[in-house]
């Protein structure tokens, strides 16, 4: 139910079951884990991740969902792969997020959302703990209030509520989704990767109260020291687009 394909310096991961509104099967969170996991040895600079049908994702399967131990849910590490993946990951969100839908979304670093499109969390309707990681990650991006919405109140949010709550970055057109996608993708990597990508760390490290001061320096330091600040310096004296190697 996955397609992933890897062109030039962006990665695009399709979830391709829309007759299930995507939700996924182990075996799928597995394979977008390990798509992840290839891809980080090689100088991709952005990902993108969407869905086809009306739906982005709904989560975890219900139909496996009394199929063995989800004590350790499978879909905890996968997220925490997207979060903490080396180049930064968009969400084009081609339709309704629901269920463990919305914590892959709020992994990703940036979401892009389609007029039309709603979110809803239903654990607390099914007498189902939506996983602690996936809650802190809600609370780190949207807030504890807005979080006791998603949670406690099982609350239904739609298009343009998601954006005034900041849980989208954007809100387009469903026909303008993937070139907006795209277009964003394309913008990360033509930017310095190795600023990019060590500021997302310091980021993600800053959000979660566990920032390396001295690893964060280190990669300070190394921008400072690569070639692609030196052809940034030359490139803005030239009036011109640096051309940046990730060195």
């Amino acid at each position: 139910m996955i397609n992933a394909a890897l062109q030039g310096h962006i990665g695009r991961i399709t979830l391709n079951r829309p007759e299930a509104h995507n939700a996924l099967t182990k075996s799928a969170m597995g394979e977008i884990q390990a798509t992840l996991e290839n891809w980080a040895d090689s100088d991709i600079r952005a990902v993108i991740i969407t869905g086809e049908g009306r739906s982005f994702c709904a989560g975890a399967s219900l139909d496996e969902l009394g199929d063995g131990d989800w004590d350790e849910n499978p879909l905890t590490p996968l997220c925490a792969a997207v979060e903490g993946f080396k180049a930064p990951v968009i969400a084009a969100l081609n339709g309704g997020v629901f269920g463990g839908g919305v914590d892959l979304a709020l992994a990703c670093d940036f979401r892009i959302g389609v007029q039309g499109m709603k979110m809803f969390v239903p654990p607390a309707k099914l007498g189902i703990h939506y996983e602690p990681e996936g809650i802190a990650r809600a609370v780190q991006r949207l807030g504890a209030q807005m979080a006791r919405r998603v949670f406690l109140l099982a609350e239904k949010f739609e298009d343009e509520a998601l954006l005034a709550q900041g849980f989208l970055d954007e809100l387009v057109a469903p026909d303008a989704l993937q070139t907006r996608a795209n277009l964003l993708a394309e913008t990360i990597a033509n930017l310095a990767p190795m600023a990019v990508q060590g500021m997302k760390q310091t980021i993600l490290e800053t959000s979660q109260n566990r920032l390396d001061l001295a690893a964060a320096k280190a990669r300070t330091r190394a921008c400072f020291a690569s070639n692609d600040h030196a052809e940034g310096l030359i490139a803005h004296r030239e009036k011109r687009t640096p051309n940046f190697t990730g060195s």
